[in-house]
């Protein structure tokens, strides 16, 4: 990390981090790890008498190396170059290898940014699982007031598959629009001179121009992964971050408490807000290698996991808005998980490069996380991907 970034007590006005910039290239390098310094935040307590204990085996894992566009990525190269915070790798249950950098350690929270959409989505299946919830409901049947949206017609199945026929440029680059307006909801840009706050549920049923039918191609959009989080919500009465720590983090063992960002009347940022360790993350991985079982109790439900790994539409990924990201794999994308459909790898991404992939035939976890400086880096996501696949190839014997 820029050792001046937030030093000096104050800062230099050059190396302060704000609202403003914290996620621009060298401010994010701190910024990604302070999070709840910049933006509300609701806390997602773990349970601290309860933490599941990992085994250390180191492995080392000099010899490995990546060919991308031409060049030999040795180990340390790749972590340089894809900006990696932190990296903890599992195999068959026991830690082969941890790394951190950028002012990172073992306990310190980072954002997950879209990997967020991959918890909420197993937060969903366990509610499901529990009746709270059924994956054909319509929105409007558990939140009224959505009727007139975009969602007037909307099962929650469509909200998990990212086939919403809704309108909108995921354009993390622009300056000006819908995607700013939606940022700007969630408290995560500034207002501008004379603007009146917003908030994320208003900024939700505002919402009302449609590209398309709903069930229609993968269609990337993460203001339906926050309203995933509305229905959660909705559906039980229990704040999300209330549902994450008694449903998924203090019954899995997490090591420290994770939490989320929200907005000025606490309505989650289940999209990219939530923030974790990334051993806690890895622990997730682990969880779904084992069936969603721990210490002999169900936490996520198997079927939940089945139904990820082999029940995604692959016509609807490859007719969709992110497969040239992907090298032209073999894929679909389910309950906000992405799938290797060769391997039965699944996937969670989130832009600036956090990750973490699981694939149970191989018993193999790699969670990762960064500061790239670019939201989008289609080279940097082809070489992390081929990095995973590299990863498997060795340890998965």
């Amino acid at each position: 990390m820029p050792s001046a970034l937030m030093s000096g007590f104050p800062s230099l006005p050059t190396d302060q981090v704000s609202l403003a910039n914290w996620r621009t290239g060298l401010y994010n390098k701190w910024a990604f790890h302070h999070v709840r310094e910049i933006v509300p935040s609701a806390d997602i307590p773990n349970a601290p008498g309860d933490i599941w204990q990992l085994e250390s085996r180191p492995s080392d894992l000099s010899s490995l190396s990546v060919e991308h566009l031409g060049a030999r990525y040795s180990f340390d190269k790749l972590l340089s170059d894809t900006a990696t915070d932190g990296l903890v790798i599992l195999h068959r249950g026991k830690v082969i290898f941890e790394h951190y950098a950028n002012g990172m350690g073992a306990n310190t929270p980072h954002i997950l940014m879209s990997v967020s959409k991959s918890l909420t989505g197993l937060v969903a299946g366990i509610l499901v699982a529990k009746g709270a919830l059924d994956p054909e409901q319509t929105i409007v049947s558990i939140i009224p007031e959505l009727r007139g949206s975009v969602y007037s017609e909307t099962t929650v199945r469509h909200v998990l598959d990212m086939r919403v026929g809704l309108q909108f440029d995921e354009n993390y680059l622009a300056t000006s629009g819908p995607i700013v307006e939606y940022r700007k909801s969630t408290g995560w840009n500034p207002l501008g001179p004379g603007e009146s706050p917003s908030d994320l549920r208003s900024f939700l049923t505002s919402l009302k121009d449609r590209s398309g039918p709903d069930g229609g191609p993968f269609h990337y959009v993460s203001t339906n992964s926050d309203l995933l989080g509305w229905i959660l919500e909705r559906a039980t009465g229990t704040r999300f971050a209330d549902l994450m720590s008694a449903h998924l983090w203090q019954p899995m063992g997490a090591q420290r408490s994770a939490y989320i960002t929200v907005d000025r009347f606490g309505a989650p940022r289940c999209a990219g807000g939530i923030c974790t360790t990334v051993m806690d993350l890895a622990r997730v991985g682990q969880l779904i290698l084992q069936g969603g079982r721990r210490n002999g109790a169900s936490i996520i439900p198997s079927g939940w996991i089945d139904d990820i790994l082999a029940n995604g539409d692959p016509a609807a990924w490859s007719d969709g808005d992110l497969a040239p990201y992907f090298g032209g794999r073999s894929m679909h994308y389910r309950s906000k998980w992405y799938v290797l459909r060769d391997r039965a790898m699944a996937l969670g991404l989130g832009i600036h490069g956090q990750n973490v992939f699981v694939e149970p035939a191989k018993e193999l976890v790699i969670a990762k996380v960064s500061s790239q400086a670019a939201p989008l880096d289609a080279p940097l996501t082809e070489l992390t991907l081929r990095f995973a696949e590299t990863v498997s190839d060795h340890f998965g014997r």
